[in-house]
């Protein structure tokens, strides 16, 4: 699996299963650390580990995994580290109060 195409996937999986707003931002020329962020909202915390799980048992299904996970016990803000794209599945209140969109506003977006 060609790794510019996981971004898309994942966006793909997660259309699927009822995310909403979601966004891919090109951090690359900004950002060190990585190249993507992938951002959607859930609507509660079961949704947002069940969009978690989803994307994570299918990345790993193309012999991928994240680097680090973060937030997934509470479900509020679940982050997947995938080195090269980062995944942030937010709760509607989470994803108002953190407003990364906003915190990265002069990047490229893209929305599905």
């Amino acid at each position: 699996m060609d790794s510019d195409n996981l971004p898309k996937l994942v966006m793909e999986i997660m259309k699927k299963k009822k995310a909403e707003e979601i966004m891919k931002l090109d951090v690359s020329k900004v950002c060190d650390a990585t190249d993507d962020f992938i951002i959607c909202t859930a609507q509660t915390d079961i949704h947002s580990r069940a969009l978690a799980d989803t994307i994570v048992q299918y990345l790993k299904e193309q012999g991928v995994s994240p680097d680090h996970l973060e937030g997934y016990k509470l479900g509020r803000w679940v982050l997947l580290d995938y080195l090269n794209f980062v995944i942030h599945i937010f709760l509607v209140k989470e994803r108002s109060y953190y407003n990364l969109e906003h915190l990265w506003g002069d990047v490229p977006k893209k929305t599905i």
